[in-house]
C-alpha cells in the first residue's frame, strides 16, 4: 500500500497544479507518484477480486473460470 506520505504528495502536488501550475520537475514527480498509485490500486483491486465467489439468484456458484483458477494456485 501507498504511504500515506506520498498520497499526501500526490495531493499537494495536485492543488499546487490547480492553483498556480507546476515545475517540470514538479510534474515528472506528479507523475511518477500517480504511476505507483495506481499500479498499487490495480494489484489491490486484483487481490480482493480473486477472494470473491459470485452466486447466482439460485446459490449457483458462477464465478468466472479465470478466477477459479488463480484461486486454485493461491492454495
Amino acid at each position: 500500500m501507498l504511504s500515506k506520505e506520498k498520497i499526501e504528495r500526490i495531493n499537494a502536488l495536485a492543488r499546487k497544479k490547480k492553483r498556480e501550475g507546476l515545475t517540470p520537475e514538479e510534474e515528472i514527480e506528479q507523475k511518477n507518484l500517480r504511476k505507483e498509485y495506481l499500479a498499487d490500486f490495480r494489484r489491490m483491486m486484483e487481490m480482493t477480486l480473486e477472494r470473491v465467489t459470485v452466486y447466482d439468484p439460485l446459490g449457483n456458484d458462477v464465478t468466472p473460470d479465470a478466477v477459479k483458477i488463480k484461486k486454485k494456485f493461491m492454495q
